[in-house]
């Protein structure tokens, strides 16, 4: 355990940090399942409406940190190309 309050400090923010990390990481994957989803079922509306929120959420965690850029842009890539390919 810390004794330090510097190292006591550095405790406090990173329960918190990971707690605000965990909930966007978990809201993400929640909207990438919808898509995934309405892919199974081949309803294109619905597949389209659930991608343009996960983009919406992915974007989010990207501009929080909580994913690299690239990772974003993967994710986002290869859903649209799952869309766009439904008959």
């Amino acid at each position: 355990m810390a004794n330090v309050e510097s190292a006591k400090k550095r405790i406090r923010q990173t329960e918190k940090r990971t707690l605000r990390n965990r909930h966007i990481r978990t809201t993400v994957r929640t909207h990438v399942k919808r898509v995934r989803e309405a892919l199974a079922k081949t309803d294109k509306a619905a597949a389209q409406t659930a991608l343009a929120e996960a983009i919406r959420k992915i974007d989010m965690a990207v501009s929080k940190g909580v994913y690299h850029h690239k990772t974003g842009s993967r994710y986002i890539s290869r859903l649209t190309e799952q869309v766009q390919k439904m008959a």
